[in-house]
């Protein structure tokens, strides 16, 4: 895969595992982390779905504690160097801003969230 000149790459030098057909370290990880993204998912639509209070107080309490948990296996698998991020490049950035910016003209108040 060719990246572009001005584009990088962060992640932290990676811990080695066994490449084995068994299931090793990173591989768990990896799947509780999948695992958690479709947890966090489920949890959000549930609550915009969720008409009693008390039971959208307690998928609430569940919701944040699977985004920690989900946030807590990227943090590791970032630290062992399992997942990597790119940097945007700086045209593609500055055109998401400016379609975003035009979305403001589109609030009930002319100029964005207040």
């Amino acid at each position: 895969m060719n990246q572009p000149q001005n584009q990088q790459k962060f992640q932290n030098p990676e811990t080695q595992v066994p490449k084995t057909p068994q299931m090793n370290d990173r591989d768990f990880i990896n799947d509780l982390l999948t695992t958690e993204k479709y947890m966090t998912t489920s949890y959000n639509m549930a609550l915009n779905e969720a008409s009693h209070d008390g039971l959208y107080n307690d998928i609430l309490q569940i919701f944040t504690e699977t985004q920690n948990c989900q946030r807590n296996l990227y943090n590791l698998m970032f630290r062992k160097g399992w997942y990597g991020i790119e940097s945007a490049e700086q045209q593609k950035l500055q055109q998401s801003y400016q379609q975003f910016q035009g979305y403001t003209n589109q609030f009930p108040t002319g100029n964005g969230l207040q």
